[in-house]
Order: C-alpha cells, then sequence, then structure tokens
C-alpha cells in the first residue's frame, strides 16, 4: 500500500469514485492508500477462509453475511473511511446496502504482505477497533503468523498457520488451519 503520489491535500470519496478503472484505493481520515493486486497464496488463504465461514453459518442458519475484498466498507457510515477488508462478516444486515456495508462489520479479516503490513497492522487495528469491529484476525503466511484481536474482551492472541484458531463471535468455530489446501 502506498498514498498516491500528487494527490490533493485532502482526499474525498470523489477522489475514490474517480480512479481509473481497474485501480483500487482505501481512504483513511483524507488519505488515499493505493491497494496492490493480491498474489495466489493471498487468494488461496482468502478463498478458504470465506468458504469455511459461509459453510459454518449456513449449517448452523446463521444471519451473518460473509463478503470477500472487493467489497466497501464505509467503516463509520460516513464518507472519511473507506476501506475493503479481505474478508467481511456482517451480521447487522441493516448496515447492507448495495453500495457497500454502512458501519463497523463484526469480524474483519486482512491478510497481510509486506506492502500492506504497516495498515494492517497500525493504522487499520485503530479504526477497526474505534469503529466497532468485534474481532479482527491478520493473517500473515510469510511471517507464519495469525494474530488474532478480540476486542470485546480486550485480547490480542497469536497462531501459527498449523494451528487451530477459535472465532471469538462464534462460540463453537474452530478454523484449522494445518487442513486448509495452500
Amino acid at each position: 500500500m502506498s498514498i498516491l503520489a500528487g494527490q490533493p491535500e485532502y482526499c474525498t470519496m470523489d477522489d475514490i469514485r474517480n480512479l481509473p478503472e481497474g485501480q483500487r484505493a482505501e481512504l483513511i481520515d483524507g488519505e488515499l492508500y493505493m491497494m496492490a493486486a493480491p498474489g495466489m497464496m493471498h487468494q488461496r488463504i482468502l478463498m478458504e477462509l470465506a468458504f469455511r465461514i459461509r459453510d459454518y453459518i449456513g449449517k448452523n442458519r446463521g444471519d451473518c453475511e460473509v463478503l470477500p475484498a472487493p467489497f466497501a466498507v464505509f467503516l463509520n457510515a460516513d464518507d472519511r473511511i473507506y476501506v475493503e477488508p479481505d474478508l467481511s462478516v456482517i451480521c447487522d444486515k441493516e448496515k447492507l446496502t448495495e453500495d457497500g456495508c454502512k458501519g463497523a462489520p463484526d469480524w474483519v479479516i486482512e491478510i497481510a504482505s509486506p506492502t500492506s503490513r504497516p495498515m494492517d497492522y497500525n493504522k487499520k487495528l485503530f479504526k477497526y477497533r474505534t469503529a466497532g469491529v468485534r474481532e479482527y484476525w491478520i493473517i500473515d503466511y510469510e511471517r507464519d503468523l495469525i494474530t488474532v484481536y478480540d476486542f470485546e474482551h480486550d485480547e490480542m492472541t497469536d497462531y501459527t498457520l498449523k494451528d487451530k484458531v477459535k472465532a471469538g463471535i462464534y462460540q463453537d468455530l474452530e478454523i484449522d488451519f494445518s487442513q486448509m489446501v495452500l
């Protein structure tokens, strides 16, 4: 992720909407952060997680939506913070519109890359927490690290890609990363 060179002093959603076709960026407090295309490992992890979480919700007749990037999240239900988390789980259907999610998802998963680490571990961590995200996972496959932030209980736990990781927003969802086809 990088800040767009030559961008106006304060960017808005109009700047996001006016990006060239196929170019993606996030907007945080007036700054545009350009997004690189994800690699194959990133996409494999994303798809595995999306399917496993969606299957769990379906089998348990849950009401939450599982939406992978690119999916618009207006984090504070305004135009100041626009992000595209790798995976969003939204349980309050009233937050969902055709344009995206207006407000904080319940659970956000970001898959870190060398270019996104500063955003994922710092800026987004703070923004997700203050916006009301209940749970935030950062999967850093190059470091063999999964960091789980349970904001409801003010806890942080680290795992590896060989561990089973329990989802805090569900009582009995556990994802066994060692069983993933990566």
